[in-house]
């Protein structure tokens, strides 16, 4: 039997689960906050949601819903310009927010945060090592990943984006020191079209270690929506 390495830090079972809201518009992402009702408490609004429109009016409007959100907009920048985005989100009452690139970026973000807890994204689960290859990183994924981890821990923030193949190496050699949030979960076999490439199950991103889901298409696409979100729920509750 694999070992177990289940979260440890005070979570509430039900914020576990973070759904992307990967869709168009404004009020698409509110019709299906408003569908899904109390079975997601914790959403994750990303570029697409920026470039639709009131983005920050939606951040307002998710917190009178008393929702959690997750700023995936990966912060990359020079780091005065990173430093400044975050001392600005943070006011927004936002509750984590990912940012991507190097020390002097990360130092910059952990200075500013406030309350925002800042997430630093190791490697995307959309590359495989295929992808990587091209990219110019010609050493093992799992060392990358684990790299990133340790300096992200080093500058002082909160957590990482990491694939669920990756976060039991990471619990093995980091213990549970960083919130560790798993992308690219699968519920139900991978379909062709799909561009998510390094994925887990819900259950094995739990026992590999993960504090953090965030399932999108598999929510979104489903032709009962609450229900399968509701379904999510009692695999995350069952391994707690």
């Amino acid at each position: 039997m694999a070992e177990s390495f289940i979260s440890t830090k005070p979570i509430p079972v039900r914020e576990r689960l973070i759904m992307a809201l990967d869709v168009p518009s404004i009020s698409e992402a509110q019709a299906l906050v408003d569908e899904l009702g109390d079975s997601v408490i914790f959403y994750k609004i990303g570029m697409e949601l920026f470039m639709s429109g009131d983005y920050f009016g939606f951040i307002e409007w998710l917190k009178t819903q008393d929702k959690k959100v997750f700023v995936d907009l990966k912060f990359f920048d020079i780091s005065a310009t990173v430093g400044r985005a975050i001392k600005a989100l943070s006011s927004k009452g936002v509750d984590l927010a990912t940012i991507h690139g190097n020390d002097a970026i990360m130092e910059a973000a952990a200075e500013n945060k406030g309350n925002l807890k800042v997430l630093a994204v190791t490697a995307l689960t959309s590359l495989d090592r295929g992808d990587l290859d091209d990219l110019g990183f010609k050493c093992d994924v799992k060392e990358l990943v684990l790299s990133r981890a340790k300096r992200a821990l080093k500058i002082g923030c909160d957590g990482i984006v990491s694939s669920g193949l990756e976060v039991a190496m990471l619990r093995k050699e980091l213990d549970h020191k960083l919130l560790v949030i798993t992308p690219g979960i699968r519920p139900v076999d991978n379909r062709e079209d799909d561009d998510q490439k390094r994925v887990v199950s819900v259950e094995q991103a739990f026992q590999n270690g993960a504090d953090y889901i965030v399932v999108g298409r598999p929510i979104r696409d489903a032709n009962n929506r609450k229900e399968i979100a509701e379904k999510i729920q009692q695999q995350i509750l069952s391994q707690f």
